[in-house]
């Protein structure tokens, strides 16, 4: 099994509400990809975090075979949604490793 974790935080100059709202739309749009790739075993976009983090918004996702995450990753849906995400997030971390 393949785990690919990635974090990010959103951008300082969104409000409140825009923090709230672009969150919401990257869980929605990252948890959509799921279903259209094969080979992902599970996937969760965590939009809220304990105060002890540093992170606004984690994904935790993990994969049959590292060949099932390359698919993912250009897979055309999950390309949609990391274009948005990269128009309200900073500071991306990803780290991926086999079991």
């Amino acid at each position: 099994m393949v785990h690919h974790i990635v974090l990010w935080n959103l951008k300082e100059e969104l409000s409140g509400s825009e923090k709230e709202e672009a969150a919401l739309r990257m869980k929605k749009e990252l948890e959509a990809v799921k279903e259209q790739v094969s080979g992902v075993i599970s996937l969760q976009v965590v939009t809220k975090g304990l105060p002890s983090g540093n992170k606004d918004i984690g994904l935790i996702s993990v994969f049959e075979t590292a060949e099932d995450l390359q698919a993912y990753q250009v897979h055309p849906a999950h390309k949609s949604a990391a274009s948005y995400v990269g128009t309200v997030t900073t500071g991306r971390i990803c780290f991926d490793y086999e079991e």
